[in-house]
């Protein structure tokens, strides 16, 4: 079955049905909006449309019957509570329920806007409480190694110097791999600051050092395919715009080849750009501007990350350690 463009999973044959048919349409009209008004990333769309499907199917066999705005509009937070915790019976951890749940709270505030349902249910229940991780950053040697044309293993030149370019990017400008990718040669021209759309389509502004312009031009010098203005500015072998897990392909090979640890992800980059400010006397408030973040506190997982290094050379280098 498709919905709004999305697979929505398990067949007709696998589940008779999941909802009842008006159920379905609204949940329908939900995740276009997901795409179309709020402009969610299409990784977070479709976890929202596994967590309602799994949570149609449990209503299902919770009544004995496939669900309709009548028994959406009954819920109790109880429900939601069983939910969960027949989730949780089949091992899904704290971050995966608590998408689930924001996933629920998104869908049953859609229906209560459109007067189909009410939310206060999906509020009264908590999420449940998030181990806390801190973000894995390589150290500056590392970086510095992985951003360099001259550690990139792709045969083809202009390749490896694209491979380069986006590397610098994400350690030296702290941007998403999405982020760097939907860049034009508009954005970066001459430029000595990014105006980057970010998650939600919030834009900010990022300066451009110089070891990211030199990084581009180098790209652009070798790259076979004509860059026209508005057109993608990073390309895949044919042409076509670059695609992440082509990054990601290149990064991890690239552990393999520098003995970096599976933590070195493209994104890792990106914690590496913000825990090395840090550590270089950046204040947390800038940071946040810099890297996109709605809030101080996500920002301020990285004062963690900081005083975790400070402790590891202590231990490896203080004689009373």
């Amino acid at each position: 079955m498709v919905e709004a463009g999305f697979t929505t999973g398990p067949t007709m044959n696998e589940f008779l049905v999941i909802g009842h048919p008006e159920v379905m349409a609204v949940r329908q009209r939900w995740l276009a909006s997901l795409a179309g008004e709020r402009r969610l990333s299409e990784k977070t769309i479709e976890a929202y449309e596994r967590d309602t499907r799994q949570f149609l199917t449990f209503l299902t066999g919770h009544l004995a019957s496939p669900p309709r705005l009548a028994d959406i509009r009954a819920l109790r937070p109880a429900d939601l509570r069983g939910f969960l915790a027949q989730r949780r019976k089949g091992g899904a951890g704290a971050r995966t329920l608590g998408r689930g749940l924001a996933g629920l709270r998104s869908f049953l505030r859609y229906l209560e806007r459109n007067g189909l349902a009410n939310a206060a249910g999906a509020a009264a229940v908590r999420s449940p409480k998030q181990p806390k991780s801190l973000p894995k950053p390589l150290t500056d040697r590392e970086a510095l190694h992985v951003v360099t044309t001259d550690a990139q293993l792709a045969e083809e030149p202009w390749i490896a110097a694209r491979n380069a370019a986006v590397l610098t990017l994400l350690y030296g400008c702290g941007l998403r791999i999405s982020e760097a990718l939907d860049l034009t040669p508009d954005d970066i021209a001459g430029a000595a600051s990014l105006r980057v759309a970010g998650k939600g389509g919030k834009t900010r502004i990022v300066p451009l050092i110089a070891a990211a312009t030199e990084a581009v031009a180098a790209y652009r010098k070798l790259c076979p395919y004509h860059l026209g203005p508005g057109e993608p500015l990073f390309r895949g072998a044919r042409g076509a715009k670059l695609q992440p897990a082509i990054i990601q392909r290149e990064m991890q090979k690239l552990r393999a080849a520098l003995g970096l640890p599976d933590s070195a992800t493209p994104h890792a980059l990106r914690h590496s750009f913000a825990t090395h400010l840090l550590a270089g006397g950046g204040d947390l408030r800038t940071i946040q501007e810099l890297l996109g973040h709605a809030s101080l506190s996500t920002t301020q997982v990285y004062t963690g990350v900081d005083s975790s290094r400070l402790l590891e050379i202590y231990d490896r280098a203080h004689p009373r350690a």
